[in-house]
């Protein structure tokens, strides 16, 4: 991907790179800070503004990258790699322990050749790192409670990690947190009796409203009151184009759909990054279907416990993004796709004949949603 991004651009980034140049021009300058001499002044300029370390841990990581090995973007793209390969042994460890040997493999081979994991190791975006972290997060909080091995590493681990979290998407650290309360609180009596279910959702809900006292907490309301309060800014930017069709940004309309959206444009799309991007986007739209199944499985199994770290995580996350300003961005929902693999590898494992009757109606169903989709998006543009 870097090479080919490199042939075709000359500079190594993908086609009309915005945010990943910036990324790499204000590491590379602040590392020159570092290796200067002056690292606390490179740390007040990453800390200045509303955000301060909410949602910049990328810039802190690329900085430290750069710092120790140079300012060169493969070194990042390196790392990036090496994190989407464990995270397909991540997936498999999570999914072993909660649904079984032959759900874990599954889903790690899926994650293996999922475009978007694929792709994102060629891009100078902070998704693959915050995709790992949260993943891991949840994997590691997953055996703290199912090892009952509460020595210091294994409970500061998950602690740390839910921490980066909130350095790269605040809302990601959020949903590990509820995640973790819910499982604790239904996990069944042999993994943690009432006494440690209380002590330990008090401790979490104590250290957390501490937490919300810190400068992140109040960062945390900043972008609240930027990215969530005001929910009509994404329909008013089209009414401000001249185009149409607003009305079906509104999040009640779209909330349904939250495990399938976004759906895949089938337009010709320039340049070729975004029928990458549009390509992964239609796999996952087809694989949603199992994912959405093993909500059914789960009952139809009694294993709603076990699942219920998994389960919180998915739901609360796509809950926020589709009732914020991202309802529709495929970078917001590619935390969640892990998951959507995960969840589809369980159902896949265990379908029934009248499963599959169930998802020849949801092909049609899909195909005619990505038509109409792709209708509205001509007619919005005035072109039908």
């Amino acid at each position: 991907m870097c090479y080919y991004y490199y042939w075709e651009t000359g500079i190594g980034f993908e086609y009309g790179a915005g945010d990943s140049i910036f990324y790499h021009s204000t590491a590379s300058y602040l590392s020159w800070l570092v290796r200067q001499g002056e690292p606390l002044y490179a740390f007040r300029v990453l800390s200045c503004g509303d955000m301060g370390f909410s949602e910049h841990g990328y810039m802190y990581w690329l900085t430290l990258v750069y710092s120790i090995f140079g300012r060169s973007w493969l070194t990042p793209r390196l790392f990036k790699a090496l994190m989407s390969a464990y995270l397909c042994i991540v997936v498999w460890k999570l999914g072993s322990r909660t649904f079984g040997e032959r759900t874990g493999r599954l889903a790690a081979v899926m994650c293996v050749f999922t475009p978007i994991l694929v792709q994102n190791c060629g891009l100078h975006t902070k998704e693959m790192e915050m995709i790992f972290l949260s993943i891991l997060a949840l994997e590691r909080m997953d055996y703290l409670i199912r090892s009952k091995h509460y020595n210091v590493w294994n409970i500061l681990f998950p602690v740390l990690l839910t921490g980066l979290t909130f350095g790269f998407r605040t809302i990601v650290g959020m949903c590990l947190i509820f995640a973790f309360l819910v499982f604790v609180a239904l996990s069944s009596k042999e993994l943690m009796d009432r006494k440690s279910k209380i002590m330990t959702i008090g401790a979490v809900v104590a250290v957390f409203f501490v937490f919300l006292l810190t400068p992140v907490g109040r960062e945390m309301k900043n972008i609240y009151r930027h990215k969530f309060s005001d929910l009509s800014f994404q329909s008013d930017k089209i009414d401000s184009l001249g185009l149409k069709h607003s009305e079906m940004l509104q999040s009640w309309v779209l909330a349904p759909g939250a495990l399938v959206l976004p759906l895949s444009p089938m337009l010709e799309e320039t340049p070729d990054h975004n029928k990458m991007i549009h390509g992964s986007t239609y796999v996952t739209n087809f694989v949603a279907f199992f994912a959405m199944l093993a909500f059914v499985v789960v009952f139809r199994q009694k294993k709603w416990r076990d699942f219920s770290l998994i389960g919180a995580y998915e739901l609360s996350y796509l809950a926020i993004i589709m009732f914020s300003f991202a309802a529709n961005s495929e970078r917001y929902h590619e935390p969640a796709v892990p998951l959507i693999m995960l969840l589809a590898a369980y159902s896949m494992t265990h379908l029934l004949r009248k499963d599959l009757k169930i998802f020849y109606l949801y092909c049609i169903v899909l195909f005619v949603a990505l038509f109409i989709r792709n209708w509205l998006k001509l007619s919005a543009r005035g072109l039908v």
